[in-house]
């Protein structure tokens, strides 16, 4: 097995294992991270982990050690939110994202969730759109990646996407 295929397997195997039966809310991200040890899904994150981070305040309104990632990981399931990617293995470079954008909506329809909530602004761009037209409950907030010094603005437009939806943590 390559080792593309086994980091891909990897992350499919931690993601399952907090898929929620019924998903409530969908969060719907970038791609995954370039390090293979930065996966949201993995519960021994070291550094650079401020997705999870302010997703857990944001959604549980906890604050997150590193310690107790799988117990936040198992909450976020138990209160039915899942986190998938626009574009399933990391992203090379200035790579377009647009090409992956049908293969998002077939893969989210397929998750039946209840609402939709996309982050980073090149996320919202490319699929809140085809989201809708598919017949998906999309939160129309344009939510930026909780990083260089967009965390704050990261935590209001949650904010005001999870009120929209009556969401309390």
């Amino acid at each position: 097995m390559s080792a593309a295929a086994a980091a891909r397997r990897r992350r499919r195997e931690a993601a399952e294992r907090y898929r929620p039966e019924r998903i409530c809310l969908l969060l719907v991200a970038e791609a995954p991270p370039s390090a293979l040890g930065r996966y949201f899904y993995f519960e021994d994150v070291r550094e650079q982990d401020s997705l999870f981070r302010y997703i857990v305040e944001s959604v549980l309104g906890q604050s997150p050690s590193r310690v107790d990632k799988a117990r936040h990981l198992s909450q976020l399931r138990d209160r039915g939110v899942f986190l998938t990617d626009l574009k399933t293995e990391p992203k090379v470079g200035d790579e377009r994202l647009d090409a992956h954008v049908p293969d998002l909506v077939s893969r989210v329809v397929a998750l039946k969730p209840d609402h939709v909530i996309t982050i980073k602004a090149n996320v919202c761009d490319l699929c809140q759109g085809p989201l809708r037209a598919a017949g998906l409950n999309v939160i129309d907030e344009r939510i930026p990646f909780p990083g260089s010094g967009q965390q704050r603005r990261f935590v209001e437009g949650m904010s005001r996407a999870l009120d929209s939806i009556g969401w309390t943590s």
